[in-house]
């Protein structure tokens, strides 16, 4: 890819060596950021793709929890996750996170007392 960039007649060849240098070195390391992270999203494709053919249509609220369980709590052998990789740093556990965002239950009622039932067989046994 880099060998019509290199021929004399290029523009980059007017620039000094030591700037070529550098220039191949960041558009280096530019393509091999992109690779790690569309590679990250190439196996969720795969995995997205793998529930399609079982169900026909995923409802969004679905397609939103198999996102969230993707990105925040699938671990590589490494220990990180998807996002972790994708943005370069640590995120609190997926429990964590929606324990922070879902509102706290309502207290449960108070058990009521059963009404008391007649015994209606117990004067025909008697």
């Amino acid at each position: 890819m880099l060998e019509p960039l290199r021929h004399g007649d290029h523009s980059l060849q007017a620039l000094p060596s030591a700037e070529r240098e550098r220039l191949e070195q960041v558009a280096g390391d530019c393509t091999d950021r992109f690779q790690r992270s569309s590679s990250g999203v190439a196996g969720r494709n795969g995995q997205l793709a793998l529930h399609h053919q079982g169900r026909h249509r995923l409802s969004d609220r679905k397609l939103a929890a198999l996102t969230a369980v993707h990105n925040y709590y699938i671990r590589r052998a490494d220990g990180t996750t998807a996002a972790e990789r994708f943005f370069g740093r640590a995120y609190e556990t997926l429990f964590t996170q929606a324990l922070q965002r879902m509102p706290l239950s309502p207290r449960s009622a108070r058990r009521r007392p059963r009404p008391h039932k007649p015994p209606y067989l117990m004067p025909l046994a008697a």
